[in-house]
């Protein structure tokens, strides 16, 4: 009896070594997502969670990451400082997530990155074009090409391709995204010779802009050079055909979006803008992402979705390199090592990062070298233009 019960002891403890281990050799990498899902900025964080989304599926469907499966770990910081600061520390001290994808804007970044700096966790920006984000430190990267680098080739093409001689700028000055996209936008007609007829501004929340836009009307300019996120540029796109202003507009990072066809209710064609991807561009990769993501979700993706997909499959390539071994510091140290390498071809192109600039001696983190591509908004198109 006494050796019945033996046996049968040894048989459950060597079920539960064996479970433990096939567990431990297909546990899950908690990746953590801070995305505006609520808010002013809700239209972009849906679209990123969904582009985050789809890419984990695939992952996790091709065998995960040396047999680990993918966990998202999705908060929703709604892109307030506070709240964005909040889900940071969650995320990293209660969550222990490996990496955080996000914030969603700038502002937010600004405030967030520093948190994940000094906690030594590799943040991720899909969205963040703003100068400045990845001098915060080297655990900062980002996949979403600033705006200094896409803007003057959008003004460019526009200006090719529209006859512009002379352009009014119109930016918000309370954002560190739109004054980070004037000061672009300044540097580059100032670059070009391009003379500017008025400057104008307007602040987040603002519904009416007929003022600014009939001084704009008034100075002749052939073109408005646009600094907005969409919420207040798509108004701003309808409002300037109501006074008759039909002239092309040439928005930057926070105007490339389908949504501007719902929001711009039919005022939104002759919009010029920049981004590595398009959803015009019709490579294998591009093509089977647009399918797969419109299938999934039953609309066409954005700018903002096709940035998070490839950014989850870049880190899933520097994950292969990371050994999990439970301790999360050396896990997230060795992230942080692995991923300045990666080279991936995805969605919106052939990827590379590259160093940062760094502020005062302090150690940068990386940025994203990336061909923008030109578009023209065309009935409810982006069309690609050079």
């Amino acid at each position: 009896m006494r050796q019945n019960f033996l046996k049968s002891a040894l048989l459950a403890f060597a079920a539960t070594a064996a479970f433990s281990g096939a567990a431990a050799a297909a546990g899950t990498i908690k990746v953590g997502v801070a995305a505006a899902l609520t808010g002013g900025a809700a239209q972009y964080g849906a679209a990123i969670r969904n582009g985050f989304e789809l890419a984990a599926s695939e992952i996790n469907a091709g065998g995960g990451i040396n047999g680990n499966k993918i966990e998202l770990v999705v908060a929703d910081e709604q892109s307030k400082k506070e709240e964005v600061i909040n889900v940071f520390k969650r995320l990293i001290f209660q969550d222990k997530v490996i990496m955080i994808f996000g914030p969603t804007l700038s502002n937010s970044a600004q405030a967030s990155n520093p948190v994940a700096q000094a906690a030594k966790t590799v943040v991720f920006g899909t969205s963040n074009t703003a100068d400045g984000i990845t001098a915060i430190g080297d655990y900062v990267f980002r996949n979403s090409v600033t705006e200094a680098d896409v803007l003057p080739e959008t003004i460019r093409v526009a200006v090719k391709n529209s006859g512009i001689k002379k352009v009014a700028v119109f930016y918000g000055n309370d954002d560190v995204f739109t004054k980070s996209g004037y000061d672009n936008f300044k540097k580059a007609l100032e670059d070009l010779k391009m003379p500017v007829t008025t400057t104008e501004t307007f602040a987040k929340g603002d519904v009416d802009f007929k003022a600014q836009l009939t001084k704009i009307k008034a100075s002749g300019a052939d073109a408005v050079v646009l600094s907005a996120l969409i919420a207040e540029g798509a108004p701003i796109m309808v409002q300037a055909r109501q006074i008759g202003l039909n002239v092309p507009f040439i928005g930057g990072n926070g105007m490339n979006s389908v949504k501007i066809f719902d929001l711009a209710k039919g005022a939104s064609d002759n919009l010029y803008v920049g981004s590595p991807w398009s959803a015009s561009n019709a490579t294998p990769e591009n093509t089977k992402f647009i399918k797969a993501y419109t299938a999934k979700y039953g609309n066409a993706p954005d700018q903002f979705a096709a940035q998070a997909y490839d950014a989850l499959h870049i880190a899933a390539q520097a994950l292969k390199n990371v050994k999990m071994t439970g301790d999360i510091g050396a896990e997230r140290a060795a992230l942080r090592n692995a991923l300045p390498d990666v080279k991936w071809t995805g969605a919106t192109g052939a990827f590379q990062f590259r160093r940062a600039h760094d502020k005062a001696g302090k150690p940068a983190g990386f940025d994203a070298q990336q061909t923008p591509i030109v578009s023209v908004t065309k009935g409810s198109v982006f069309v690609i233009i050079k």
